[in-house]
C-alpha cells in the first residue's frame, strides 16, 4: 500500500515574504528563528537530521552535512496568511481572491440577520479580539444576558464563543451552521466560521479546544478529492475534516492538543488507528494507496496567537520527540512530508497570523536527499503526493 502522511505545525513560518507589508506586516517577522532565538535554541533532534537547520540558520538547530530527507523553502502564491489559504494551496486549490475581512466588525444587517435567525437574542462585541481577551472581558456580560460573543481578528473569521454550562454545545454548533449559511447566502467572502466553546475554569474563563469546530467555505476541488475519487482513502486527524468541509475526506478525527494529534497519527502510520469507528462511510473497502492528513494547532492556536514565545519552542520540540518513531513506523512505500500554512510569529507586535514562507521536509526511503531550493507555491506539496501515490 501506498501512504502520503502529511503533516503540518501549524503557523510554523521562516520568514517574511515580499509582499508582508500589504497583510499588516513588518518584514522581521520568522516565526521559527525568532522563536528560536527567544529559547536560545530549540532541541528538535529528528528534524534536524532531516535538514531542517540546513534550510536557514536557527539557533540551535544545526546544519548537518548528510541530510535524510528533501529540504526546502515554500513560498505562498495565494493571497492570504490563514490556515484555509494555506491549506487549501497545500492540496492544489490556488486562492487568487483573499478573502474577505472585517477589521470594523460586521456589517450591522448581517449581525441583525443572524440574531433573527438563531433566536439568540443578540450578540456582544462584534469586533476584532484576541479570543482569549474577548471572553475574559465580555464573560460576566454573555452570563447577563445569555447573548453569544460574535469576534473576528485580521484573519477572514467569523468567531462564535459561548460558555457551554450556559449555552449548550450543540446550540453553538447550530448557530455557527447558520452563520455559515448567512454567509455564503450574502457573498460574504469570509473564509471560516468557527464556533468557540468555553467554561469558567476556577474563575477563569477557559477555551475548550477539543469542541473548537470550524465551518470553512467549501473548496472546488483538490488532491483530495482526486485520492477520494480514485478510491483511495484520506484520514484527516485534528482540524483538516473542518478545513475542507468535509470535502475529499473519507476518514476523520479530532483532537484536544497536539500530542492526541501526534499520538493518532502514529497509530495511523502502524495501521493501528480504528478506522471503522472513524470512517464516512462503514465497511467501504477503499484501493491500496492513502493519505493521512494531520494539523498540529498548538502552535497557533495556544503559542502564537497568544504571544508565547517559550510555549511555541516546546510545543515545536514535543512534535519533534514523535517524528522518529514515525518514521521507523513507516514502510518502504511511505512518503513523509512536513510542513507549515503560514506564520504567527510571537515576538512581533499583534496577535494575528503573519505572511511567512514555509519550510518543508519529505522523507520516503525511495527519496534522494537534496536541498530543493525556494519553490513556488505550496501547491508542490500536492504535486508530490500525487506523484507519489500515482493514481
Amino acid at each position: 500500500m501506498k501512504r502520503a502522511i502529511v503533516m503540518v505545525i501549524d503557523s510554523m513560518g521562516i520568514g517574511a515574504m515580499d509582499d508582508c507589508r500589504d497583510f499588516g506586516d513588518v518584514p522581521a517577522c520568522n516565526t521559527l528563528k525568532n522563536v528560536c532565538k527567544y529559547n536560545e535554541g530549540l532541541y528538535v533532534p529528528n528534524m534536524e537530521k532531516m535538514g531542517l537547520g540546513n534550510i536557514q540558520d536557527f539557533e540551535g538547530i544545526r546544519r548537518v552535512e548528510n541530510p535524510s530527507a528533501v529540504y526546502g523553502t515554500m513560498i505562498e502564491k495565494s493571497k492570504g496568511k490563514d490556515t484555509t489559504t494555506g491549506h487549501w494551496e497545500m492540496a492544489g486549490l490556488i486562492s487568487e481572491k483573499p478573502f474577505a475581512v472585517y477589521p470594523e466588525g460586521f456589517p450591522s444587517e448581517l449581525i441583525e440577520k443572524f440574531i433573527k435567525v438563531t433566536d439568540c437574542g443578540g450578540v456582544l462585541a462584534n469586533r476584532p479580539a484576541s479570543g482569549t481577551a474577548i471572553i475574559a472581558e465580555l464573560n460576566d456580560e454573555h452570563h447577563k444576558t445569555g447573548f453569544p460573543i460574535v469576534y473576528t481578528s485580521a484573519d477572514s473569521v467569523f468567531q462564535i464563543a459561548v460558555d457551554t454550562d450556559l449555552i449548550p454545545l450543540e446550540t453553538l454548533y447550530d448557530w455557527s451552521l447558520k452563520a455559515r449559511k448567512i454567509l455564503d447566502e450574502g457573498g460574504c467572502n469570509v473564509s471560516r466560521v468557527i464556533a468557540r466553546p468555553y467554561k469558567v475554569i476556577d474563575g477563569v474563563p477557559t477555551r475548550i479546544s477539543k469542541d473548537r469546530r470550524d465551518y470553512s467555505m467549501v473548496p472546488s476541488h483538490t488532491v483530495l478529492n482526486d485520492i477520494k475519487d480514485n478510491g483511495g482513502a484520506v484520514i484527516g486527524i485534528g482540524k483538516i475534516e473542518d478545513i475542507f468541509s468535509k470535502s475529499g475526506i473519507t476518514h476523520a478525527i479530532h483532537t484536544g492538543s497536539n500530542k492526541e494529534g501526534l499520538e493518532l497519527t502514529l497509530k495511523a502510520v502502524k495501521n493501528e488507528l480504528d478506522l471503522e469507528n472513524i470512517a464516512y462511510i462503514p465497511d467501504k473497502k477503499y484501493c491500496d494507496f492513502s493519505l493521512i492528513f494531520t494539523n498540529l494547532v498548538d502552535t497557533d492556536m495556544l503559542y502564537g496567537h497568544r504571544n508565547d514565545a517559550k510555549g511555541y519552542g516546546k510545543a515545536i520540540e514535543e512534535i519533534d520527540t514523535y517524528v522518529d518513531d514515525i518514521i521507523n513506523a513507516m514502510t518502504d512505500d511511505d512518503l513523509l512530508i512536513i510542513t507549515a500554512d503560514h506564520g504567527c510569529d510571537p515576538t512581533v507586535e499583534g496577535t494575528d497570523h503573519t505572511r511567512e514562507k514555509v519550510p518543508v521536509l519529505i522523507y520516503g526511503k525511495g527519496i534522494k536527499p537534496h536541498n530543493a531550493g525556494i519553490i513556488f507555491g505550496f501547491d508542490y506539496v500536492a504535486k508530490t503526493v500525487k506523484e507519489h501515490l500515482s493514481f
